[in-house]
């Protein structure tokens, strides 16, 4: 897990709880954490995407990925180009995303 720009957005504590529940070795822990960074990922970027101007994704995907990590560049340039609330929203879908998670380990868990 390399650091990202949104980390100190996200708690993930109630999954990890359920991750070192469920599994019996650190390779099935680091697996499901591969997937979950991975899902984080994908819902962060594409709710900047989705909310921000078209003209504006080449760009920020560039700053992104050559500068993943620096929060003050990356948020700068998201409140300039979505608005102040982007935290928020963040917090929000990776909530969301969280919730959907945990439901999906207790379903398939069967408790």
């Amino acid at each position: 897990m390399s650091k990202l720009f949104f980390d100190y957005l996200i708690n993930l504590k109630e999954i990890d709880k359920q991750i070192k529940r469920l599994t019996n070795t650190r390779e099935e822990r680091e697996e499901l954490w591969g997937l979950v960074d991975e899902m984080v990922h994908h819902k962060v970027v594409g709710c900047i995407l989705d909310k921000m101007p078209k003209n504006n994704h080449e760009e920020f995907l560039g700053l992104f990925q050559k500068s993943p990590h620096d929060e003050k560049l990356l948020f700068d340039y998201l409140k300039e180009t979505i608005g102040d609330n982007i935290e928020e929203l963040i917090r929000q879908e990776i909530g969301d995303l969280s919730t959907d998670i945990l439901n999906d380990i207790k379903s398939s868990s069967g408790k």
